[in-house]
């Protein structure tokens, strides 16, 4: 758990180096980053958090968060360009984006939370039910998340979530997800390390 928990860390503060990189001119380093981490994420810039810049987010005009640039405004992207908002990473105007997006930094935030207190609590949990995890975990980032892009096979309007929104869902599908597989991880581990000391007597 240890190990779990440095790992976790690790690649938070490599999706916040990215940016930091970026700002201090390192572009080499932010561009590897960047690339390393697009391989797990979409990182679209409207779905970011942005440091260095006035704004931490710059969401689609749909979103209707008010009193914000959006991504349009500073990109001057069509947001139906996938392509384009990937590969936007900010500017000294606006700031550089993380490279993970909003839901994915909260689901390993979730993970590295939880990670923690089984950890420092003696790893003694119990895994929570399956059916918790799924109504708790599973279907709220779903819904959120698919929700989006009902607009596109169905007769009803897009939709965008909001960081609020995909924080929650995330940090709850991480939290909920660490509580019922570091429990049963620890129950295998304990185990094999059982089995292994009965094969050497």
């Amino acid at each position: 758990m240890g190990l779990a928990c440095i790992l976790l860390l690790f690649y938070l503060v490599g999706a916040v180096l990215a940016p930091v990189f970026q700002e201090a001119g390192l572009t080499f380093h932010a561009k590897l980053l960047y690339g390393l981490y697009s391989t797990t994420c979409h990182q679209f810039a409207y779905r970011s958090w942005f440091v260095y810049g006035p704004q931490v987010i710059y969401p689609l005009e749909r979103a209707g968060i008010p009193n914000t640039l959006t991504y349009e405004k500073i990109s001057g992207n069509d947001p139906a360009d996938l392509d384009a908002a990937r590969a936007f990473i900010g500017n000294t105007d606006v700031g550089f984006k993380l490279a993970l997006c909003q839901r994915d930094v909260a689901v390993f935030l979730g993970l590295l939370f939880t990670a923690f207190l089984f950890q420092i609590t003696g790893r003694r949990w119990v895994p929570i039910n399956l059916l918790f995890w799924f109504v708790l975990g599973i279907i709220p980032i779903a819904l959120d998340g698919f929700s989006q892009y009902l607009g596109l096979i169905v007769l009803f309007p897009l939709r965008e979530s909001t960081p609020l929104l995909r924080t929650f869902t995330g940090f709850l599908f991480g939290a909920t997800t660490a509580c019922y597989l570091f429990p049963l991880l620890e129950k295998v581990l304990k185990m094999i390390r059982h089995n292994y000391g009965c094969e050497e007597r």
